[in-house]
């Protein structure tokens, strides 16, 4: 063998071993090696904990991860609920759909990894979340079904929501990302970028994975995947924001949403080490490839249908919209008035006046009847709009009604 090579092959078996003491010596670090020039904190290692604090006495700990996915859901509900009443939606109603949502997409989460983790992790592990094991694309579905039923059951146009909680994702996201930071997982093949890092538990696993990472040498920096994925949802929660009052259709937000997290994570994806496996295919590029063609068929199709139409209307602009809202902002009034009745009654009582007219008028705002005229007002709105859009003449044709009729189909066909 040539000297030179024999120079060069000793020389990086030297550094090899170099770094992996270091690394060793060191494992709450991650370091970046190829960061500037000279010394700095970053090439120096910076130190990180998985836990963020103990709770005193109750011996429990908090884990970044686990406080970072939770204070992306507090944002993304904050925003949330400031677009609903500009999409026509009963923030009221809506609290259901969100919260019955975080069940689902927590659920949705956890058994999507299981189910494609190739570690041989069992449904009897499904309870083990703090030891980590959450999967974006699983909580997405998750959130979708159980919420949009959810949704449909509160008498809200499921579109209009997904429009609503689509930069909300993006939100949840991009701030959940960096506890894989944290974790040190979500990372990918080695590169000589600046921003390549290194660690002792990203080499461990490197190093254990080694018959399917053959590529990758665990004590070189590699790709931090996350950062990737956080600054794209970043970017894609700005466009959706100042786009959100251009829109053309409900819906269309989080078609664009769809599209564009689809389109990032193919592409992060395909430089990630460790992906959850369906056969030989990397499920979340898969269905990523899926989202980003889908949505791109979806978008231009309800763009040049709502076109067609001319006259469609968004959810806020529906009768059962405006009926809801109105419910929802006089409900305070409502219930200050009711308070106020109550005690003019329980006063008369009190000191013995008549109170049957006061019981009466009661009655008649608040009571059975009084509820029912109420629920009767909002069926009376839904089939003033499913009125409007049946009938020919007025000239609306509804693009994603989620009522829309079989006569409205056809109609749309001969179009």
């Amino acid at each position: 063998m040539n000297m030179n090579v024999m120079t060069a092959l000793t020389a990086l078996a030297e550094d090899t071993a170099a770094v992996r003491e270091k690394l060793r010596e060191n494992p709450d670090k991650v370091y970046f090696p190829n960061f500037g020039n000279s010394d700095n904190i970053f090439r120096e290692g910076i130190s990180i904990d998985r836990a963020a604090f103990t709770i005193p006495g109750l011996n429990f700990t908090v884990y970044w991860y686990g406080m970072l996915i939770g204070l992306g859901m507090l944002l993304a509900i904050i925003y949330g609920y400031k677009k609903m009443r500009p999409c026509g939606i009963d923030p009221d109603r809506a609290t259901d759909s969100v919260i019955s949502g975080i069940i689902g997409a927590i659920l949705g989460a956890r058994l999507y990894y299981i189910v494609f983790n190739t570690e041989g992790m069992k449904l009897t592990d499904f309870f083990k979340i703090r030891d980590g094991g959450l999967a974006i694309y699983g909580g997405l579905i998750g959130a979708i079904l159980v919420g949009g039923i959810v949704t449909k059951l509160r008498g809200l146009r499921l579109s209009a929501m997904l429009d609503v909680a689509a930069p909300c994702f993006l939100i949840g996201q991009c701030i959940g990302r960096w506890g894989n930071f944290f974790n040190q997982e979500a990372f990918g093949m080695n590169t000589d970028k600046p921003w390549g890092m290194l660690s002792w538990k990203t080499a461990v696993f490197i190093t254990d994975h080694y018959d399917t990472l053959t590529d990758v040498d665990a004590y070189s920096p590699i790709h931090p995947c996350f950062l990737y994925e956080s600054l794209w949802c970043l970017i894609g929660f700005l466009i959706l924001h100042f786009y959100f009052k251009h829109r053309k259709f409900d819906g269309e937000i989080f078609i664009m949403y769809a599209g564009w997290y689809g389109l990032g994570r193919f592409f992060i994806e395909g430089l990630r080490t460790d992906s959850l496996y369906l056969g030989h295919i990397r499920v979340s590029q898969l269905v990523a490839g899926t989202c980003v063609v889908a949505s791109l068929i979806l978008w231009i199709f309800f763009r040049s249908s709502t076109k067609r139409s001319g006259n469609y209307k968004f959810f806020y602009e529906t009768e059962v919209s405006k009926a809801q809202l109105a419910e929802y902002a006089g409900y305070e009034d409502m219930q200050k008035e009711k308070k106020e009745l109550k005690k003019k009654i329980a006063e008369a009582k009190h000191s013995g006046e008549s109170f049957a007219e006061l019981e009466k008028e009661y009655e008649e705002k608040f009571g059975k009847e009084a509820m029912k005229a109420r629920k009767q007002a909002l069926k009376d709105a839904a089939g003033k709009d499913k009125e409007n859009t049946e009938n020919p003449d007025d000239g609306y044709k509804s693009i994603l009604d989620d009522e829309e009729t079989e006569e409205g189909k056809s109609e749309d066909k001969e179009d």
